[in-house]
Order: structure tokens, then C-alpha cells, then sequence
């Protein structure tokens, strides 16, 4: 777990870093540091995307993960629970608290480096992808928090539930993650992660957490290849 911690820690000063550049720039630099902020959400996303290799569950993902999403209304819970957040520990925020949280913890957990990392520290004791991880996380919590503002330092509550889960779990679901699953879910995860990018450019808005449930569906997808080939 210390090595989560880290990555959560490293999350949280690279967030306070960027509020600080943030502080008086001028609404012409503040455009800039969104447009690098959608560049490298696209850039990243674009990479993660590659790494599918089954079109076919991928587009049933997206679109089944996406429906089920809309009905439960998934990114409204969020919504909710990050304003909750931000009441309880940051009133005085400004602007769009709760789409910071969100588009940071999918970015920060979506990629193969936060299961990989996870099950190497949880069941090995090696904690290095982790730590590399958290230093790329750290300065993309610059480029977010400039952009989206105290959100994206509440990511790192994410980072603990999720990596902190699968670090804990790592004995008993490692074997189930297979290099197929891992590209597939950092293909989906990619996904996501394009859409925030597009969002961040002003291109086209999405409900990026209504196809959360995308990466429960590529799961099952992927487990049930064998039997159905044409996936």
C-alpha cells in the first residue's frame, strides 16, 4: 500500500503546484494551459486506444457500458459526490469542481500502469512501476489542477480506493488478468480518456462517467472470448 500512498501524495502536490500557477493568470494563459491539458488527455488517449486489438468488444463496450451508464445516471453520482466533497473540504473552489475530480481519477486509474503496478506491488513487494507512475501523475496534476482547478487534487481518493483494492486483492485476481484483458481494458480506458481531451479543447462535451461501466463490460467481453471467437 505505501507505494499508493505515494502515487496519492505525489497526485496532491503536483494539484496544490498547479493552483499556485494558477493564481492571477490571465484568462489568455489560462486558455493555454487548457489547450495543453486536452493535448496531452488526447495524447494519451490515443496511445491507450491502439492497444486494442478486438474492435468488435470494444465498440460493444463502449456502446452497452454507455447505455447502462445513462440509465443509472453514473456521472450524475459522481457529480453529486463531488460536490459533497467539495462542500466538505473545499467551499471556496472555483469553477467546475466535480469535473476535475472526475477527469483526473479516470485518467489516473484508467491506464494498465495502475493494475500492473498494483498486482506487482501486492504480490512481488516491488514497487516500482507504481513509483513511476506517480511521478508521471504528479505532472500531469500540474498541467489538470492549473486547468481545472482543486478537483483534480480530490483524485487522489481514487487512487487510494482503487489501486489501494487491487493491491490488497492482488493474490486473488492476477491470475484472471491476462495480457489480453490488460490491453483491452487500457484500450477502453483510452476511450475515456480521449473524450476528456476532446471536452478540455471545447470540441465536443461528453458524459465521460456514463461509459465507466465500459470497463465492467470489456471484462466479460474478454473472459468470454473463447467461447465466441468473433469478439
Amino acid at each position: 500500500m505505501i507505494a499508493t500512498f505515494i502515487n496519492a501524495v505525489a497526485v496532491v502536490l503536483g494539484s496544490f503546484i498547479g493552483l499556485l500557477l494558477r493564481k492571477g493568470i490571465r484568462e489568455d494563459y489560462r486558455s493555454v494551459v487548457f489547450t495543453a491539458a486536452g493535448l496531452t488527455s488526447l495524447t494519451v488517449g490515443i496511445q491507450m486506444a491502439l492497444k486494442t486489438s478486438h474492435i468488435l468488444a470494444f465498440a460493444l463496450a463502449l456502446m452497452g457500458g454507455g447505455l447502462l451508464g445513462t440509465v443509472f445516471d453514473v456521472e450524475g453520482g459522481i457529480e453529486r459526490f463531488g460536490e459533497r466533497l467539495k462542500q466538505r473540504f473545499a467551499r471556496n473552489a472555483e469553477g467546475a469542481f466535480a469535473a476535475g475530480f472526475l477527469n483526473a481519477s479516470v485518467l489516473f486509474c484508467s491506464g494498465a500502469m495502475a493494475i500492473v503496478g498494483s498486482f506487482k506491488a501486492g504480490t512481488e513487494g516491488d514497487y516500482s512501476l507504481i513509483l513511476t507512475k506517480s511521478v508521471l501523475d504528479g505532472f500531469v496534476s500540474i498541467i489538470f489542477a492549473g486547468a481545472m482547478g482543486i478537483g483534480v487534487a480530490f483524485s487522489a481518493l481514487s487512487i487510494l480506493l482503487y489501486q489501494g483494492t487491487l493491491t490488497l486483492l492482488s493474490n486473488f485476481v492476477k491470475p484472471y488478468v491476462t495480457d489480453l484483458m490488460l490491453a483491452e481494458l487500457t484500450g477502453i480506458g483510452g476511450a475515456l480518456v480521449i473524450m476528456i481531451g476532446l471536452g478540455l479543447l471545447n470540441i465536443r462535451s461528453f458524459k465521460t462517467g456514463n461509459f465507466l461501466p465500459a470497463l465492467v463490460f470489456t471484462v466479460l467481453l474478454v473472459l468470454a472470448m473463447p467461447f465466441f471467437p468473433f469478439l
